[in-house]
């Protein structure tokens, strides 16, 4: 049965009192020889009288339209109901939900108040603002609804599985080589001027530039700081943020790709980055840094039973040298009956992982220069922007790849678990007896999970 329609939090005409303030001064601002005219023009009594005037509009206007904003939840949908003179009613259907997140600004956590923010299949919303008590049983009963269970049950409990430590974290951004590369550029430009020209003073213009990237390097550490990824029924819960606090979900089912980033001067340390591809996610970071272990442990809830090295099987021919002199050595990929995975890179390595049944396309590419050494690079594309690139492969191999891909495609969105969220896994069918013996139509006599010699991406025996 639908509840009723019920408000924001009582906070919220402020909210949208202010972006009118905002609007007002903005308008201003672009013009102030015509503010001046305006003070001029206007004794102390009668502007502050129009200050009023505007604030009291201002707020007239924010809670009125927070009166006639309303939502509810139902088995089906949740809607919510704007406007004053013209109502409109926006419905959410709640199988078309990607995410559903809180977000905590810093002003919102210290009056007790928080964002529910929406992820869809076509766009994205928020309700603002909701008790965090309210967005909290808001949320529940959403991710509830979604996997048709009793909304009631509460929300589901978690287990934290890593939390990345404050000082790891700043260690691991002072290690990264586009920090020193942006203090290193920022000098450089100063000193060989002062140098050239004998003109020390000219060091001062390295200050800017140092100033914003210690800016943007204290900004990533302020939004990495304190980030935790539990488990719980629902799917991986992320918790990020030293300021303004978010609160992430991700279903498993919707991850379509995973990137797992070494640095050079993270490999003495055997740290990870783990990046991943979330349709309609506002963040694509599932770690920010931690030991490989605790990576490729995280990931594993993601994409259980897989074994990463194993698969990479597949280095590129010699010949590749000629078109990647520097870096052909780090290139590889492999396949088994679960994901692709392609690597890259010499001094920082990165692998990128892609479950088979979220490939939508495959496609072969051939550059001159690669026509001419017999080599073409191979592309697997997902939603959310993923594409993999198997880079420089021997002609006849990427043909067999791309063969090979398709089929394990549609096999693997066969066999694919349900994407909704709380959903238990459904058992495997258990075997026919009947069959024992017989190979399957069109698969030469193997499973049609497990890769053969003849697909490119398992070296013979």
């Amino acid at each position: 049965m639908a509840k009723e329609f019920r408000r924001l939090h009582p906070i919220t005409p402020w909210r949208r009192a202010w972006a009118v303030l905002a609007g007002v001064a903005a308008a201003f601002l672009h013009d102030l020889h015509q503010a001046e005219e305006y003070r001029d023009a206007l004794s102390t009594v009668w502007g502050l009288a129009a200050l009023l005037a505007l604030a009291l509009a201002a707020f007239g206007y924010g809670f009125t339209s927070w009166w006639f904003t309303s939502y509810r939840i139902d088995e089906t949908e949740l809607r919510v109901a704007t406007g004053v003179l013209f109502r409109r009613t926006k419905h959410f259907r709640i199988d078309r939900l990607q995410a559903v997140d809180i977000n905590r600004p810093l002003v919102g956590r210290l009056l007790g108040v928080a964002k529910l923010q929406l992820d869809l299949a076509g766009g994205k919303d928020e309700l603002a603002y909701l008790t965090e008590r309210d967005a909290r049983e808001l949320r529940s009963e959403l991710l509830a609804r979604a996997a048709g269970v009793a909304p009631d049950s509460g929300e589901a409990p978690e287990r934290e599985l890593v939390k990345v430590p404050p000082k790891e974290l700043m260690v691991s951004i002072g290690l990264k080589l586009t920090t020193w590369w942006a203090v290193i550029g920022s000098l450089a430009l100063a000193l060989i001027p002062a140098l050239l020209s004998g003109n020390w003073l000219l060091v001062l213009f390295a200050v800017p530039a140092l100033a914003t990237a210690a800016r943007v390097t204290f900004l990533k550490y302020m939004r990495e700081f304190g980030w935790t990824v539990a488990e719980s029924p629902d799917g991986l819960r992320i918790d990020y943020g030293l300021l303004d606090r978010s609160h992430e979900t991700v279903p498993p089912g919707r991850v379509q790709s995973l990137c797992f980033q070494q640095p050079l001067l993270w490999r003495g340390r055997d740290w990870m980055r783990v990046h991943m591809a979330v349709a309609g996610s506002r963040n694509n970071v599932l770690l920010p840094v931690a030991p490989r272990e605790v990576a490729l442990g995280t990931a594993a809830r993601i994409l259980p039973g897989v074994d990463i090295a194993a698969v990479l099987t597949r280095p590129v021919p010699r010949r590749a040298r000629w078109r990647a002199p520097l870096w052909w050595r780090g290139l590889a990929c492999g396949a088994d009956g679960d994901v692709f995975v392609v690597r890259h890179g010499v001094l920082g390595r990165t692998v990128s992982v892609m479950p088979h049944a979220k490939v939508q396309s495959v496609r072969r590419t051939q550059g001159p220069w690669q026509r001419g050494l017999g080599l073409a690079s191979v592309h697997l594309d997902a939603a959310a922007g993923s594409t993999l690139t198997a880079s420089h492969r021997d002609a006849e191999e990427a043909d067999r790849i791309v063969s090979a891909q398709s089929e394990r495609s549609r096999i693997g969105r066969r066999n694919a678990l349900p994407e909704r969220w709380m959903s238990t896994p459904v058992p495997a069918p258990a075997p026919d007896d009947s069959r024992e013996g017989r190979p399957d139509p069109g698969t030469d006599g193997r499973p049609p999970d497990r890769p053969s010699e003849k697909d490119g991406l398992v070296p013979p025996n």
